[in-house]
């Protein structure tokens, strides 16, 4: 007991010896309702240079507590339902009791907007260097653990981060900052003390020391003490889920899946691990390191995390090695380099990533990406079998780069799209570290990294002093890098124009395409090895090298590819050989290989009730990363026509950087399928498409305008004849959307001119999902002809329940069956209803309504209304009520009839063929619902 008050006397001097706030926390933990009653103090130093009239402080556990918090909000964006379904047990919150000082009451609200975020009104101004004394008395209603990782899981396991109120940074200014899921908490450092008060079945860990613990009847307490600290996760496991391994002089706690790695071997990793850091940016502060699977899962090493289990490519203990560097060295950096993670995070990544590449090349040199697989017979005829392990950071930055979405390294945290936050910025930010090392061709970045993280470890710094560091250890003018690298998302691309031979030496013209001031290396190049390499600065479109002559097969730019250029396909030019680049032939879809000219071909097929299954081989250009120009040659043979059908299209695409007008995309496309038995139909289509997109990339809004001509053949249907089986139809079409979980909108107008009729047509949707998890769909459909001299048929008529699809836009399996299972496929379209009304087309004007709300989970009833003219008749009145099951929506849907103008329907016979269904097959269709949570 000596020997504890010692201690905590001794914990006292430091905290008024270093002037650092400090914070005490006593908790009990009520496992029955699964909350915490907090008494907690902070003593608040005001270590600005002006008095100080309020104070804020962050409750972040309470941003759980409302569907519209800052939390609530980015889980919308993202399309993470999970937490808008959830109930307000699940979810949880903060329950304040009362803020005093000395026993007096403290003004306190809670920030318009911010239910996370409390300001502390101070009856008198706090001078700098002086204390204010805050003692709360609060609880904490704990999460489930299903929305971010963190908070109580299935087996009874409270795994606890942001759980207590801190205060919020102030640097001259409050850094006032809500919780968004982004694992960016920004709080002052300060010596930490929690008393906690368990179930005597529970066991604590922490990264905080720990100094006792005490069992009384059947709770027990446990104290643990931190010196600045900026974080304190804590666990309470109902079994003690972690293994506590000592390695370089530190404690590393940790339940990190091990492959089942003997203990020996983990202490080595572990060692290596902490030898590694401790010799590249310097000794850890800490005693302990605490390391979580829920810490690995929320930055894991993409691609390794997407691996089953029962696939093993990399050897023994490699993943365990990467998922333990790079977790352990994230907490070492976050918990020691003090700088405002909102706008510098870029820094921090930047400084991992290039630390994870240096200890791969270290230790596992030549790794790749795919690990053995890479050497199975198929599988190491693709490009993707040569990349290196390394190569994936570039690889995965240039996917944002080329889809046009990717942000400045610059870009606060919370704005970036969620791609960029997990994966591309850290890439691009770690990747042009590499770049400056290439370029600087020395040590300059690693004694830099080094140099800023002693200078720096524990103190307030930012992404300027990182930079200025930077600077001074560089040997040539790296301004560029921070000017166009770091502060833009400008791309990178450079090509050579021309080459010109002398007598022992080649003049090469190099250009720059983009607007920059970014250097370049030079390669001469014989049998794929590099004979020189020289770089080129200071180009501003245009500039001459002169490289030597000698065994030089060709000239690249970029050849060894440590630059992330845009367009690595441009960097090649011809000096002793015909072709700059020779051309390969691949089968299925490969990652792109620069240099070769690519073509690939894979099997492919199509299904539809009258041609049956088609296949056929598929010549395209696409790889994995997005291209401007793209085609596509598909013929496939079907199985039941008995002949040639299949598709083409060739496209462009011109992408506008920074821009609401942000894609214009042109080109050709063309099909030729079975319409009906033993009858096809051609459909020729030249287009033209323009995209728009709100400027702030997070929102999800877009806008596109669609310019197009339809030429269509077809076989004539002599049970169904029209006046012209061939037609043209000129078609514009605009597009509004914006889907959010919360809220999503969508309208659309068409315009549609052809020689036989002209019509318009407004769609307009919206879904509106309530805070009692109750959700509404409501679509308003209208459309009227122009003109219709077409009258004698209804093969161009408004639809009210199935589409005609006379423009061959629509996946229909079956298109021309009035009976049978396939008649039932239903496109949400047109009219929209789901039962078989009559009249079932309109050749003058349509309206409808249709609606639809939960009655449990996705179980829904619909109903619809609308109005049909046709020529010469009176306007009807339509209705049709029913069940909807929304397996998964938009996808695959059944609609279940039970009242309509027809009366009960589901009392009438033959009621199963009255079932309607949508079904999407489309692979890329089905991707969406995935890629959508990412960009």
């Amino acid at each position: 007991m000596k020997h504890f008050f010692f201690l905590i006397l001794l914990f006292a001097l430091t905290s008024v010896s270093f002037g650092q706030h400090s914070i005490s926390v006593e908790a009990k933990l009520d496992e029955k309702v699964d909350s915490i009653y907090i008494q907690q103090v902070i003593e608040y130093e005001n270590q600005s240079n002006e008095p100080l009239t309020q104070i804020y402080l962050n409750d972040w556990i309470n941003a759980f507590s409302s569907k519209s918090s800052f939390l609530g909000k980015r889980f919308s964006e993202e399309f993470v339902r999970r937490f808008h379904f959830a109930g307000e047990e699940e979810r949880g919150g903060t329950k304040i009791y009362s803020f005093t000082n000395n026993n007096t009451p403290l003004i306190w609200e809670r920030l318009a907007g911010r239910v996370d975020i409390i300001k502390i009104s101070l009856s008198k101004p706090l001078p700098p260097g002086e204390k204010q004394t805050i003692n709360l008395n609060y609880a904490i209603k704990v999460p489930q653990d299903k929305f971010t990782r963190y908070g109580k899981d299935s087996e009874g396991n409270y795994k606890l981060r942001y759980w207590y109120i801190t205060p919020a940074v102030h640097d001259g200014s409050w850094k006032i900052y809500s919780h968004q899921n982004l694992d960016l908490d920004y709080t002052p450092p300060a010596d930490i003390e929690l008393l906690l008060n368990i179930p005597i079945d529970y066991y604590a860990a922490s990264a905080l020391n720990m100094l006792e613990i005490h069992n009384k009847n059947e709770r027990k307490t446990v104290r643990f003490i931190g010196e600045d600290r900026i974080e304190s996760k804590l666990y309470l496991t109902k079994t003690y889920i972690f293994e506590n391994i000592y390695a370089h002089s530190h404690e590393i706690i940790t339940n990190l899946k091990d492959d089942n790695l003997q203990t020996e071997v983990k202490e080595i990793i572990l060692g290596r691990i902490l030898k590694f850091l401790n010799e590249r940016l310097g000794e850890y502060p800490h005693n302990h390191i605490f390391v979580t699977q829920e810490d690995y899962l929320n930055s894991p090493m993409y691609g390794l995390n997407q691996l089953p289990g029962f696939i093993r490519p990399f050897p023994d203990g490699f993943q365990y090695d990467i998922k333990q560097f790079k977790t352990i060295t994230n907490n070492y950096l976050k918990n020691t380099l003090l700088f405002d993670p909102r706008k510098d995070q870029w820094v921090n990544d930047a400084i991992l990533v290039s630390l994870i590449m240096d200890y791969v090349d270290n230790y596992y040199p030549k790794m790749k990406l795919i690990g053995n697989l890479s050497d199975i017979i198929g599988i190491r005829w693709f490009h993707a079998a040569d990349l290196e392990f390394n190569d994936q950071y570039q690889l995965m930055y240039m996917n944002a780069a080329r889809l046009n979405f990717d942000q400045p390294l610059a870009t606060r945290q919370d704005s970036l799209v969620k791609f960029n936050k997990n994966i591309a910025n850290a890439y691009k930010a770690g990747v042009g570290l590499r770049y400056l090392e290439d370029y600087l061709g020395s040590d300059a970045v690693k004694e830099s990294i080094s140099q800023f993280y002693s200078n720096y470890k524990l103190q307030p710094t930012s992404q300027e002093k990182f930079g200025q560091i930077l600077k001074n250890n560089a040997s040539k003018d790296i301004s560029w890098f921070f000017e166009d690298y770091v502060q833009t998302n400008g791309k990178i691309d450079f090509s050579i124009k021309k080459v010109k031979k002398q007598d022992d030496s080649l003049v090469v013209t190099v250009r720059n395409r983009r607007d920059n001031n970014m250097p370049v290396s030079v390669y001469g190049i014989n049998d794929g090895k590099v004979v020189s390499k020289t770089w080129v600065e200071e180009i501003d479109k245009l500039k001459e090298v002169t490289i030597p002559r000698k065994d030089v097969e060709r000239v690249a730019v970029n050849y060894e590819q440590k630059i992330p250029e845009i367009n690595q396909r441009n960097n090649f030019k011809a000096v002793t050989t015909i072709f700059d680049k020779p051309l390969q032939f691949r089968l299925l879809q490969d990652v792109e290989d620069p240099k070769y000219n690519q073509l690939f071909f894979m099997p492919e097929f199509d299904y539809n009730l009258y041609d049956g299954i088609s296949i056929g081989p598929k010549l395209y250009n696409e790889t994995f990363l997005n291209k401007n120009f793209n085609f596509k040659i598909s013929p496939k043979y079907g199985f039941n026509s008995k002949t040639i059908v299949g598709s083409a299209s060739f496209s462009y695409t011109h992408q506008y950087e920074n821009a609401e007008l942000y894609a214009v995309r042109y080109g050709i496309s063309g099909t030729r399928f079975s319409y009906g038995y033993d009858l096809f139909y051609e459909k020729f289509s030249p287009f033209l498409t323009f995209s728009y997109r709100n400027k702030y990339l997070r929102s999800n809004e877009r806008q596109f305008l669609m310019i197009r001509n339809i030429n269509v053949k077809r076989d004539v249907d002599l049970d169904n004849p029209v006046e012209q089986p061939d037609y043209n139809v000129f078609n514009v079409n605009y597009t509004y959307s914006n889907p959010n979980v919360v809220n999503y909108y969508r309208g659309s107008f068409d315009y549609q001119l052809a020689e036989k009729f002209s019509k318009i047509s407004l769609s307009l949707e919206y879904r509106k999902l309530f805070k009692n998890n109750r959700q509404v769909n409501l679509r308003l459909f209208a459309g009227t002809f122009l003109y219709n001299d077409s009258r004698d048929h209804d093969y161009f008529s408004f639809a009210l329940d199935r589409p005609t699809d006379y423009l061959f836009d629509y996946n229909y399996y079956g298109r021309s069956q009035g009976t049978g299972l396939f008649s039932q496929q239903i496109i949400p379209a047109e009219g929209g209803f789901k039962s078989q009304l009559q009249p079932e087309f309109a050749n003058q004007w349509i309206t409808t309504f249709n609606a639809s709300t939960n009655i449990w989970k996705w179980v829904y009833v619909y109903g619809d209304l609308g109005m049909i003219k046709n020529q010469y008749e009176t306007p009807a009145f339509l209705y049709d009520t029913g069940v909807r099951v929304n397996l998964v929506a938009d996808y695959f849907e059944l609609f279940f009839p039970v009242y309509s103008n027809l009366g009960w329907e589901i009392a009438q016979p033959s009621y199963d063929q009255k079932i309607r269904f949508i079904v999407s097959l489309d692979i890329n269709t089905l991707l969406g619902l995935f890629t959508r949570r990412w960009y």
